[in-house]
């Protein structure tokens, strides 16, 4: 099987959410299911910020609905939106 390359925005439920903490929380979270390649932070409004993921991950049935499982199951997250999904 394949690899795909996923980009997700993460909007934290709170302004408060420390994304430093966040950060962590979803590299132990996803350590089984995927190898995030990146972070980067994204302004919104008022002191808010979306945290923005690029991940791999092994290609197979099921792969995108579980990660994002995993993803919402973090206390701090808030909303999650797909930005691009792409093979390797």
């Amino acid at each position: 099987m394949g690899k795909i390359v996923i980009a997700y925005k993460i909007l934290p439920s709170e302004s408060t959410v420390d994304l430093e903490v966040l950060k962590e929380k979803l590299k132990a979270k996803l350590a089984d299911v995927a190898a995030i390649q990146r972070f980067a932070e994204e302004p919104i409004a008022f002191g808010l910020s979306a945290l923005k993921v690029n991940m791999v991950l092994q290609e197979k049935d099921g792969i995108v609905d579980e990660t994002e499982k995993l993803i919402m199951d973090i206390e701090e997250v808030g909303q999650i939106h797909t930005l691009g999904v792409t093979r390797l």
